[in-house]
């Protein structure tokens, strides 16, 4: 499935990347996608799942340790969290659930029967 081409990277970044380079960011956002919304992402993909999938692309490859502040006195560097890989931030995530149809935000599911429930009726004070 393609998500974008190494020249839509290319052109975003601004930058000569190569092929491997471009592959391997295809690849683990694609992975990230897949293990976020599953099936739900269709070939070719959605609208607006490729957005998404370039600004994680990028970020793969501008930023691959997940560095999110550095201090040059003292040597202090800060990572986004301890874990490896390729993490989907909470915007990311929204868009993507939402492009292919997904909820992105809390929700209540009642999957009682119908007949489970009694009627209910409000007392109002005449």
């Amino acid at each position: 499935m393609a998500l974008f081409s190494a020249t839509e990277l290319r052109t975003l970044l601004r930058r000569p990347l190569t092929d491997d380079e471009c592959t391997l960011a295809h690849d683990l956002t694609e992975d990230a996608f897949l293990g976020e919304v599953g099936d739900r992402l269709a070939n070719p993909p959605q609208r607006g799942v490729k957005s998404v999938a370039l600004a994680v692309a990028a970020r793969i490859l501008t930023n691959p340790g997940g560095l999110r502040s550095e201090q040059a006195g003292g040597m202090l560097q800060t990572y986004a969290d301890s874990e490896t890989g390729v993490m989907l931030s909470d915007d990311e995530r929204r868009r993507l659930r939402r492009s292919v149809g997904m909820a992105s935000g809390a929700s209540s599911l009642d999957i009682a029967p119908e007949d489970a429930c009694q009627p209910t009726r409000v007392w109002r004070a005449l």
